[in-house]
């Protein structure tokens, strides 16, 4: 599977690559300069495990380059990484099919924070936890992650939460979508037997 990255600044294409292979070494890694020639990247290089989307690109407008990738790849997760102003693009863009928003201004830290809430699997933790103390650990989950959590066992509807979040039903959605996808359930009741399994409705 190939991390694909579309920007058309080379610097900015090397510092996403970096991180992406601090996140996950060895993952291959694709540079795109422009949305036109995305299809021609993937069908050379194999299919998207992520797309990492700048908003503004030479042949691009607005959330145009986000609607296009959602349409071809929607079952592929898909970061946009932009300067542009988080404050007006990100629910519209988590409303259009990105999983995660991700400001350039970020610190590396952050970034790669949100990197691997795409790029590293439940499995992937609990591997590199026990090679690193000889006993599996259980899945981390993300603060917004543990929020949900605690939400899920107050009862709280979608509505409810988003209104407590001060975010839109559907963003509450992909949230709960990439909350089930870490923990490896279907459903509420599962994610919060899971919890409640591991001890987490008491953080």
């Amino acid at each position: 599977m190939t991390v694909y990255v579309i920007d058309d600044h080379p610097l900015m294409r090397d510092a996403l690559t970096m991180l992406i292979h601090r996140v996950r070494p060895g993952l291959k890694v694709v540079s795109v300069p422009k949305m036109n020639l995305l299809d021609t990247a993937v069908d050379k290089n194999g299919p998207a495990e992520l797309f990492c989307l700048d908003l503004q690109l030479p042949d691009t407008l607005g959330l145009s380059g986000v609607h296009t990738i959602k349409a071809k790849y929607p079952d592929v997760s898909l970061a946009v990484v932009t300067s542009s102003d988080a404050s007006e693009f990100e629910e519209r863009c988590m409303q259009a099919g990105a999983d995660a928003f991700i400001e350039k201004s970020n610190n590396p830290t952050q970034i790669i924070a949100s990197l691997r809430e795409l790029l590293v699997t439940p499995e992937m933790t609990a591997a590199e936890d026990e090679n690193a103390n000889g006993t599996p650990a259980p899945t981390k989950l993300s603060k917004r992650q543990k929020q949900l959590i605690l939400m899920l066992d107050q009862g709280l509807s979608n509505r409810d939460i988003a209104e407590k979040l001060d975010i839109s039903e559907h963003t509450v959605k992909v949230h709960f979508w990439r909350l089930f996808r870490r923990l490896g359930v279907n459903s509420r009741t599962q994610a919060l037997h899971f919890a409640r399994t591991n001890g987490w409705l008491s953080i």
